[in-house]
């Protein structure tokens, strides 16, 4: 008991957060992780996931959180954008892009709003943080601007624009790289005349 509490705890500081299934990978029985909870030594912080009491909490908790629910998925669209800091909203779910025939996540914490992706646009210019010590899968500025234009029914015309002007402002990607994204996103009509008259004054 006292190893696999040992065990547990450096788990949990070298990953920052753990799930059921890992610990179980590791040779920790679930009957072990619910005395350590039970004795207050690790917070069960959502279903099957677990993290330490005095584990320092990033802005950017919940997207740690969303990683470890769907290890396959990335944050994507509204959530991308606040990461990147293109938009003041703070949106209250964390947008998570999944493949077109991934498992569907179940209602938990934190609340999640899915979207399906096509595989070729799920894996294009996605780079990996680290939140908490928790790799987090996030696409890149360019990817999700075009993202947002064509998902624009979803979160809204006025975001995207929005994401756009600030991506641009803040230097955080350039037309050319934008207009790339929005042609592999079938996108480029949409976002040409808004790039153009962003960048006629430039």
């Amino acid at each position: 008991m006292e190893t696999q509490r040992a065990q547990a705890i450096h788990l949990l500081r070298t990953r920052g957060m753990v799930r059921l299934s890992e610990f179980k990978d590791a040779g920790i029985t679930a009957a072990t992780i619910g005395r350590i909870v039970r004795a207050g030594d690790v917070n069960r912080i959502g279903r099957g996931l677990y993290q330490l009491p005095d584990a320092p909490l990033d802005a950017n908790h919940s997207l740690a959180e969303a990683a470890k629910r769907v290890p396959r998925g990335v944050v994507c669209l509204v959530s991308a954008l606040a990461y990147h800091e293109l938009t003041d909203r703070l949106p209250r779910r964390v947008w998570m892009a999944i493949g077109a025939r991934d498992w569907m996540p179940k209602e938990g914490r934190p609340a999640l709003r899915i979207v399906r992706f096509t595989d070729t646009l799920l894996s294009d210019d996605v780079i990996t943080v680290y939140v908490e010590n928790v790799p987090v899968k996030v696409f890149g500025v360019a990817k999700t601007i075009a993202d947002c234009f064509r998902h624009r029914r979803k979160v809204g015309q006025t975001i995207a624009l929005e994401g756009l002007q600030e991506a641009l402002r803040q230097r955080k990607a350039n037309p050319a790289e934008i207009a790339l994204h929005a042609e592999r996103g079938r996108v480029a009509t949409v976002v040409r005349p808004y790039l153009e008259a962003l960048t006629a004054n430039a």
